[in-house]
């Protein structure tokens, strides 16, 4: 399956409606940059930088799971983005979790998301109670009768990022009290066209059975070429707003930043 017209129609005003906005609210904070300003000599690049890192702000992870509702709507039953996975958690499957994501870290067992699962399932739910932290995944769907959980994450974490991303992958299996499939997902690979790599990644997760990169994430939720199609929208996108981008960072490089 490809991205359907309407789809990517979703998409385009998705996105022209993120940089719309961004164009007519911006307001530059920050009034004084001496030392980038004196070591860049360019205050229009300063201010396309100023602009660029105020709109990736502004998107976030946000935006990844916008886009992924979209896709997976016209193959899934249901999903929804911010989903409140619910139920309750017990002592015992708390230590069951702890236990593996410790021996992880330690390297003292291999990640096998699996025989995890199983072993959370096997736990007591003897005196479960609600917990509210990691109660929320970023994504969610339901394909085939098969609940699927997403943690979506920047593509560069550290290593307790990825302890505790596993950690609630984990709980929320806990939460369900069945096998449900969960996974932490990065938008791309940063490292493209060289494989996903990152020494706090190393141990901690199963690829790809509960980590998905790039296209393994787009094509996993939406079908085969769905990356490259999500990438050609984002690009036409681009290109309709960069005339309008670059008056913007006229605009913005009119106010000096050296004034020291």
């Amino acid at each position: 399956m490809s991205l359907s017209h309407i789809q990517e129609q979703k998409i385009r005003e998705l996105l022209s409606d993120k940089i719309r906005t961004k164009l007519k609210s911006y307001g530059r904070e920050t009034t004084s940059m001496p030392f980038l300003a004196r070591l860049i000599q360019d205050n229009e690049k300063i201010a396309a930088y100023s602009f660029i890192h105020s709109m990736a702000t502004t998107l976030g992870m946000s935006i990844y799971e916008d886009v992924s509702v979209i896709i997976a709507s016209e193959n899934s039953e249901e999903c929804f983005r911010n989903y409140g996975v619910g139920g309750a958690i017990s002592k015992s499957q708390k230590s069951t979790i702890g236990n593996i994501v410790a021996k992880l870290r330690n390297g003292e067992r291999k990640a096998d998301i699996k025989k995890e699962i199983q072993e959370v399932l096997s736990a007591s739910t003897e005196n479960g109670e609600f917990q509210k932290s990691g109660n929320i995944a970023d994504f969610y769907m339901k394909k085939n009768g098969n609940e699927y959980y997403f943690e979506i994450k920047t593509v560069k974490p550290n290593i307790d990022v990825f302890e505790k991303s596993k950690t609630k992958l984990l709980e929320w299996v806990a939460r369900r009290r069945k096998t449900v499939s969960v996974y932490l997902a990065f938008p791309y690979n940063p490292y493209h066209p060289e494989p996903y790599h990152r020494f706090t990644e190393v141990g901690m997760m199963n690829p790809p059975h509960d980590f998905l990169v790039g296209h393994e994430y787009w094509d996993f939720i939406g079908g085969k070429n769905t990356f490259p199609e999500l990438l050609k929208t984002f690009d036409e996108v681009g290109k309709e707003f960069k005339d309008k981008l670059n008056e913007k960072f006229k605009e913005i490089a009119k106010e000096k930043l050296d004034s020291y």
